[in-house]
């Protein structure tokens, strides 16, 4: 039962909490965990797991970057525009930003890992370089969603108002192909 659950499949989003962008953001984050959880667990295997080295690939070309997508065009302006001077934002946005262009260079190389292990038809513990590729990048991750469990969404609760939840809800599902109404147009 324990080695089924540790295969089981990345969580898919409930696409329901999209109406919940804060909730959905914070969730998104525990996934980014969960990924980092399975690559550890990838990182010493021998055995080449070909659906969970193609679920993690998925997650690199299509759930972070729609993530980070999220926060740069649509969290962080609203945050910028609706924070007060001693929220201190900026700083710390500046730090996620610089953050997501780390993400973006560290995942390009995990995924270059698994489609090396695909390739190859070998688990990545057959990789020279694949224990420290993967813990630079959890690491990575890790990091930055404390930052933004503990600082970010907090202020974002405080400061952005029902109708800028609401536009983000918006945008949010508009970039996943869905269209969510809220109360005062139905």
């Amino acid at each position: 039962m324990a080695e089924k659950a540790k295969r089981a499949g990345l969580e898919p989003m409930p696409l329901d909490l999209l109406n919940e962008p804060l909730v959905w953001l914070f969730a998104e984050h525990y996934r980014h965990r969960d990924i980092c959880a399975r690559l550890t667990r990838l990182s010493t295997e021998v055995v080449c797991d070909e659906p969970a080295l193609r679920e993690v690939i998925d997650f690199f070309e299509i759930d972070l970057p729609l993530h980070i997508i999220d926060e740069e065009d649509d969290l962080f302006p609203l945050l910028r525009r609706r924070c007060e001077p001693e929220d201190q934002i900026e700083r710390v946005l500046g730090m996620l930003s610089l953050d997501h262009s780390r993400d973006q260079t560290a995942a390009a190389k995990v995924k270059d890992l698994m489609e090396r292990a695909l390739e190859k038809q070998t688990g990545l513990a057959c990789l020279a370089d694949a224990g420290t590729i993967i813990a630079n990048f959890c690491a990575l991750q890790k990091n930055h969603i404390a930052l933004e469990n503990a600082v970010v969404l907090p202020i974002a609760r405080l400061r952005l108002s029902d109708s800028d939840l609401g536009a983000l809800s918006k945008r949010l599902s508009a970039r996943r192909g869905r269209f969510v109404t809220t109360g005062s147009e139905e």
